[in-house]
C-alpha cells in the first residue's frame, strides 16, 4: 500500500472504507511517547528502499524510532537472516548467503 509519502510499503496499513481515516506502520506498531508512529515518518523511512532493493524471505526487519538532533525523528531499522542466524549490516544488500550467485559468474583462476 502507498504511505503518505508516495511510496509503497507492505507495512504500511491504511483504512480509508466509508469515510474511516485510519493509517498505521506495522513494522512500528502501537509504541506509546515520543517512540510513536506518525505519518511523517515514512518520508524519510528506509524500509521502501529495502524492500524494493531486497525481497529476500529469511530476512526479518525491526524498526525503532530514535531522536536524530534535537526535534528531528528518523525511523532505524535493524535487519536479521532467519537462514543464517545472524544480523544484516546492510539490509539494501542482504546476508550474502540466501541469493548467491551461480557459479557461472565466477570468475575462472588462472
Amino acid at each position: 500500500m502507498k504511505t503518505p509519502a508516495g511510496k509503497e510499503c507492505s507495512y504500511f496499513y491504511g483504512n480509508y472504507y466509508r469515510g474511516a481515516h485510519q493509517e498505521e506502520c506495522r513494522l512500528l506498531g502501537n509504541r506509546p511517547g515520543p517512540s510513536r508512529w506518525t505519518p511523517d515518518l515514512c518520508g524519510s523511512c528506509p524500509v521502501p528502499e529495502i524492500q524494493r532493493a531486497n525481497a529476500c524471505a529469511n530476512m526479518v526487519l525491526t524498526a525503532e524510532v530514535k531522536r536524530v538532533f534535537f526535534a528531528k525523528r528518523r525511523v532505524v531499522v535493524s535487519a536479521y537472516c532467519k537462514k543464517t542466524h545472524q544480523f544484516v549490516d546492510e539490509p539494501r544488500i542482504g546476508c550474502g548467503h540466501c541469493n548467491e550467485l551461480p557459479d557461472i559468474f565466477e570468475l575462472p583462476e588462472k
